[in-house]
């Protein structure tokens, strides 16, 4: 089949797809280029593939063939793919396992992309996203993750609820702070055994009423030049520290 109007009504749906609203409403997201393509399809997420005329794809999934034209459309790319997958998102896991990480308002997708991707390489068993935080599935954070937001356990809820619930399951919330805190190299390996760590919005950090349910205060020992950096640096660096076995 191939469709080569922008008027066709799956194309029209397709282009919605691309704003934050239409994608909760149909639960479906759009990705582009082979290697996304093949990381939602190895996830079960890939639903359909659009492929661009004269263009072959290896992959045992329906295919409706589309103009360059269209492909450009649907693209939120510079330099368009010759390929987009039509998924459905991911269903979310109620058992959230020992190792959370909590994002309270980060809001750039290049982080949020580059966190989840760090979370995936060392071992979090789900990420917790929270009120004001980007959209999992907006285009820049899935080009940010590669795929790996795809093998995770995303859930979005409300943070001071779901500290509440790790609260009775015992599970130990830290945060991060120098005053009265813990260098992270100093963590004992049962520190690193379950642990929820909340991490903050790029300019405010994480809000004060839910920094004061933390448990334990965690930071990392930084030059006296440098005053703090980027929340996904220091994600990533904070989670490969909980990762480490001594």
């Amino acid at each position: 089949m191939l469709i080569t109007s922008l008027d066709n009504d799956k194309i029209k749906e397709c282009v919605k797809l691309k704003e934050k609203k239409y994608r909760d409403n149909y639960n479906k997201f759009l990705v582009e280029g082979d290697h996304l393509v093949i990381e939602a399809y190895r996830s079960g997420l890939l639903d359909e593939i659009l492929l661009e005329e004269d263009s072959i794809s290896v992959l045992d999934i329906p295919i409706t063939y589309v103009t360059k034209e269209i492909i450009e459309k649907l693209s939120t790319l510079e330099c368009p793919s010759h390929i987009i997958g039509i998924c459905h998102k991911k269903e979310e896991n109620p058992n959230y396992g020992n190792k959370i990480l909590l994002l309270d308002r980060v809001q750039d997708p290049g982080n949020l992309g580059t966190i989840l991707r760090s979370s995936k390489a060392f071992g979090v068993d789900t990420v917790v996203l929270g009120d004001e935080t980007v959209d999992l599935y907006n285009p820049k954070v899935i080009r940010s993750t590669q795929g790996n937001q795809f093998h995770l356990n995303v859930v979005s809820a409300n943070l001071k609820e779901v500290i509440a619930k790790l609260k009775e399951l015992e599970i130990p919330i830290y945060g991060t702070r120098v005053e009265y805190g813990e260098d992270i190299r100093k963590l004992s390996s049962r520190d690193k055994e379950k642990y929820a760590l909340i991490m903050g919005n790029e300019g405010r950090g994480v809000n004060p009423e839910i920094l004061e349910l933390c448990d334990k205060f965690i930071y990392i020992e930084l030059d006296n030049e440098v005053e703090s950096l980027n929340v996904a640096i220091a994600t990533s660096i904070l989670l490969y520290e909980l990762s480490r076995r001594d």
